[in-house]
């Protein structure tokens, strides 16, 4: 991928909706601590975007074996992408108010499931208005769609992951990434899950440092240095985790738009905290 591939500036998306076949705009409001989104969504959104549920449409219900944000079966991920008026040969844009830290959950699912054209608004809510483009209010239940996704069809998924074992050999021979805020990656606090600290092996990465003060996606060479200094270059594969599974995606696609292929791993700290066997690492690693 290219940062093309993943990214799409307000003026541009802007250009794209007057056209003949206007993307497919998706509303992820979503933040830990804030979930429910739909009030923001209602108050203003981009026009003739759908609000996406994260919690009940972009993940399975949580579970301590499975984690706080399982991945949705196929089959239901399907379902919420006609419920949202997706038909096949759409192309998609997902985005939110938190610098695409939520929408990169819509994008990296949907190009899990085999969709290819599925771009994230740089900068999201903010830099369209600061970009002088007009909101609508209410909400945008559009006709329902036919997309068939090529999961389903063929069941082979068109974006890595890698399970709790996966993620523990991981080190030994690629860079793990945890995504989280540094305080929860060093154990000093934890809100969410049964314990504090990281995988061991892991390397914190913050999710929000590969954002500009503005919540626009830093430039490719600022994002290319900074994760040239925690070990990402050559051959070594590259696997990202964070609390549930969420914010990792946004990792995934910040290596994307510079082209590294990296694998999620979904259940993420709140999976593997919830196995006592597990070990958990504090400090800075």
């Amino acid at each position: 991928m290219t940062r093309q591939d993943v990214l799409v500036t307000p003026g541009e998306l802007a250009a794209e909706l007057a056209g003949p076949r206007p993307p497919v705009l998706l509303d992820v409001r979503w933040a830990l601590g804030a979930p429910h989104g739909r009030a923001a969504y209602r108050t203003g959104h981009l026009p003739g975007a759908v609000f996406v549920d994260l919690e009940a449409e972009l993940a399975a219900a949580p579970s301590p074996a499975a984690g706080r944000h399982p991945l949705p079966a196929p089959a239901d991920l399907q379902a919420a992408a006609r419920r949202w008026g997706v038909r096949d040969g759409d192309r998609v844009v997902a985005y939110d108010a938190v610098g695409g830290t939520s929408a990169a959950r819509a994008w990296w699912l949907l190009r899990w499931a085999g969709l290819a054209d599925v771009r994230l608004l740089d900068g999201g809510l903010a830099a369209w208005q600061d970009a002088g483009l007009a909101v609508e209010t209410g909400e945008v239940r559009p006709a329902e769609g036919d997309v068939v996704l090529p999961l389903v069809a063929s069941g082979a998924a068109a974006m890595p992951t890698v399970d709790a074992d996966g993620a523990a050999a991981w080190p030994a021979t690629g860079v793990l990434l945890d995504a989280r805020a540094g305080e929860r990656f060093r154990g000093e606090v934890e809100p969410v899950d049964p314990r504090a600290g990281h995988v061991p092996g892991a390397r914190s990465a913050p999710t929000t440092e590969n954002l500009t003060p503005a919540g626009t996606f830093r430039p490719a060479a600022e994002l290319r240095a900074r994760f040239a200094a925690l070990g990402v270059g050559g051959d070594a594969p590259v696997a990202v985790y964070c609390g549930s599974g969420v914010t990792a995606a946004h990792q995934v696609a910040a290596l994307a738009s510079l082209g590294v292929p990296a694998a999620l791993y979904p259940g993420s700290w709140s999976q593997w905290s919830a196995d006592p066997a597990r070990p958990a690492a504090t400090g800075g690693g």
